[in-house]
């Protein structure tokens, strides 16, 4: 029960991904960029880190075909935009890819430019493996970069890992809270 109704309100959430190109793009562009930026600047602070980190952000946006603000809610989500974070699992930098994730999707781990495309192509690649999956096929293209896609596969969907299925939860009201921004 528990499952099915947080999985409706997380399709509600992702299906807003389609709102993405609902004003003139200009306009839309720019308020991304502003919502992305001020979140960032909030977790770590202003300046020009929050610029390079935005602007990266958008370059694995376009390089990658995914949503910005998705790539926003996801990095905010592993490490907060910390591009020197090192997980205990030994995952590296803003989108915490594991060493054979980065080698998989071709880029240095340790470069941060590179770590930020590398999680959007790993990104963009689970969404692409779970885009025929249904109405939650965003939801489990997220609930892949925590857990791996094997996971998804295995369990059919979200799998009863709490730290998957509080991930999936924390991306999504992250990405509706930079909406809002955009929309603001």
């Amino acid at each position: 029960m528990y499952k099915k109704r947080y999985l409706k309100i997380l399709a509600i959430l992702f299906l807003s991904l389609t709102i993405f190109c609902v004003k003139t793009k200009d306009v839309y562009a720019m308020e991304v960029r502003d919502a992305i930026y001020s979140t960032v600047a909030t977790d770590i602070g202003a300046g020009e880190m929050a610029i390079w980190i935005t602007d990266a952000i958008l370059y694995a946006s376009s390089y990658s075909g995914v949503d910005p603000i998705l790539i926003s809610a996801v990095m905010r989500a592993e490490s907060r935009f910390n591009i020197n974070a090192v997980s205990k699992a030994g995952a590296i930098g803003a989108m915490q890819l594991m060493p054979e994730t980065a080698i998989g999707v071709g880029v240095d781990i340790n470069n941060p430019l590179e770590n930020i495309l590398g999680g959007a192509i790993y990104l963009a690649y689970q969404l692409r493996r779970f885009q025929n999956w249904g109405e939650y096929a965003v939801t489990y293209a997220v609930a892949a970069y925590n857990a791996g896609p094997n996971a998804i596969i295995s369990y059919q969907g979200v799998p009863p890992y709490r730290e998957t299925q509080d991930y999936v939860v924390t991306v999504a009201n992250f990405y509706q809270n930079l909406l809002n921004l955009c929309y603001s």
